[in-house]
């Protein structure tokens, strides 16, 4: 109780300090300048080895964070484009936060035994990590950017490259939420407002969860060219991955921080949610419904099947029969992955109120708000 006592008055003093925390400046970059950044970020992350490039997608086996991992692996799966392994420092059982199991088949040691020259590029998700550090996953982030990897972090993983000590000297962007402790933290780093995704010197960072999005594909355009990437994108439900950004969207103020009290407070609508997994389902779809639901502050989510089911990446998902009367999280068989998205949000709107679901979309860093009066 002590324990919950005090991180609700961390969180209220948060929020009280909100207002006294200074906004980065105005967007003023044009629809050129955009293309320039895309551009250097495309040509900074072309391979430099021939053959298809090697990727490893970083996990920690505890608390990786769901969007982060699952989206960056799938897309880059789903590309062709390289060759991708998911690795973590044990094998087995990956926790994601904040929902979701899956199983992870290779560990640090493994693959670079079978890869003595290290991957091309190493994605690293955002992770729990700061209060419980993993000395492992620095000296081997520090190996790869020595070998020549390119590292590309996503939302808060840019706290874990920076840990590592390969922020310093650098221009990163990161979610709004650890800008500041970057910084303090790490003075030498120099923080880059309103783009999506950023890179300096073999190290890209971007800014919050759905960033994971625009960032995966201009990596992949970087590896297999525009065409590639632009019928990704298509089949992703987007049309654009330049580093179009507000940054001064995001952050904590009064309002959201009353309404995010507010809702903490209704501790009665709380509920367990479960997600109906079966054999091939698309692993970005599943990631986004299940990364947004349980942002709400309200939302359990499970996954539903009656064992492990292997995702349309080949990852295998931990899941058991939930409870009968357990209400369901459906996913739209139509819907594209970013479609699903827009339509999660949409439903959070229905059952929490339009500020739970600001909430969310803040919580996410995403900024096409759904057309939810249009009944997306």
């Amino acid at each position: 109780m002590a324990i919950l006592q005090t991180r609700w008055l961390a969180l209220a003093a948060l929020f009280l300090l909100a207002a006294c925390r200074g906004d980065v400046p105005p967007v003023q970059a044009d629809a050129a300048a955009r293309e320039q950044q895309k551009q250097a970020f495309v040509e900074a992350l072309k391979p430099r080895r021939p053959g298809k490039p090697v990727v490893a997608v970083l996990a920690r086996n505890k608390a990786t964070e769901t969007t982060d991992f699952l989206l960056t692996h799938a897309v880059l799966k789903r590309s062709g484009v390289a060759e991708v392994h998911a690795i973590a420092p044990q094998r087995g059982r990956v926790s994601l936060y904040p929902a979701l199991e899956v199983e992870v088949a290779e560990d640090l040691a493994a693959f670079d035994k079978a890869r003595p020259d290290g991957p091309d590029y190493v994605i690293v998700p955002a992770m729990l990590y700061e209060e419980d550090q993993d000395p492992a996953i620095d000296a081997w982030l520090r190996k790869q950017a020595e070998r020549g990897a390119r590292l590309v972090s996503v939302c808060a993983g840019a706290l874990v490259v920076a840990h590592a000590g390969l922020l310093d000297g650098r221009r990163f962007t990161t979610h709004w939420f650890f800008r500041e402790r970057i910084l303090e933290a790490h003075p030498k780093a120099v923080y880059v407002p309103h783009q999506r995704y950023v890179v300096d010197r073999d190290v890209a960072t971007s800014t919050g969860i759905t960033a994971s999005v625009p960032t995966m594909l201009a990596l992949v355009e970087a590896i297999g060219g525009r065409e590639k990437a632009a019928a990704l994108a298509a089949e992703l439900g987007v049309d654009s991955w330049m580093p179009v950004h507000d940054s001064n969207a995001y952050g904590l103020s009064f309002e959201r921080g009353f309404h995010y009290l507010l809702a903490k407070a209704a501790f009665w609508r709380n509920d367990r949610r479960a997600v109906d997994v079966s054999e091939g389902m698309d692993d970005i779809a599943l990631a986004f419904a299940a990364d947004a639901w349980s942002r709400t502050g309200h939302v359990e989510v499970v996954a539903s099947a009656p064992g492990p089911v292997k995702l349309r990446s080949g990852l295998i998902l931990a899941a058991q029969p939930a409870p009968e009367g357990t209400p369901r999280i459906s996913l739209a068989a139509s819907a594209k992955p970013v479609e699903q998205l827009g339509r999660t949000l949409c439903e959070i709107e229905e059952r929490f109120g339009a500020a739970r679901r600001e909430w969310t979309m803040v919580e996410l860093e995403y900024g096409a708000t759904p057309p939810c009066a249009a009944g997306a």
